[in-house]
């Protein structure tokens, strides 16, 4: 396994199946310490979407090949933030999406954010509405 954020529980940061790659809830979790970063939310969707990014590119995947992700934030005030970060990782890749608030999230953090992509070496096309 490559440099990916260490799981803090038993689940694996990526399961593959079915042509596809399963990505566990990711937040703003710093690689080499394990210590989360609690501050503004901007930042914490950057961390986070660099972890996403860390382990699919230790499946073999990265984010262009994202078709779903989902977004936990505790407090929805912070979607145009995050939205915002959201927008230049994904560019025109545009996963479909889903965001909910929730109460709570593990460590303090913010934002948790589980994505599916597609696996390059199934083969798998991706068609995407306006793209």
């Amino acid at each position: 396994m490559g440099k990916v954020p260490a799981p803090q529980g038993p689940y694996s940061p990526w399961v593959k199946a079915g042509g596809f790659i399963y990505v566990s809830g990711q937040g703003p979790v710093d690689i080499d310490t394990g210590e989360p970063f609690l501050g503004d939310i901007a930042r914490q969707t950057g961390m986070t979407l660099d972890n996403v990014a860390a382990v699919l590119a230790d499946a073999g995947a990265g984010l262009a090949d994202v078709v779903k992700t989902t977004v936990f934030l505790t407090d929805i005030n912070d979607f145009a933030p995050m939205n915002e970060v959201y927008t230049r990782y994904f560019g025109q890749s545009k996963p479909a999406r889903s965001t909910v608030q929730v109460a709570k999230l593990p460590l303090g953090i913010n934002v948790e954010i589980e994505a599916v992509a597609a696996d390059p070496a199934a083969g798998i096309g991706i068609e995407r509405l306006g793209g």
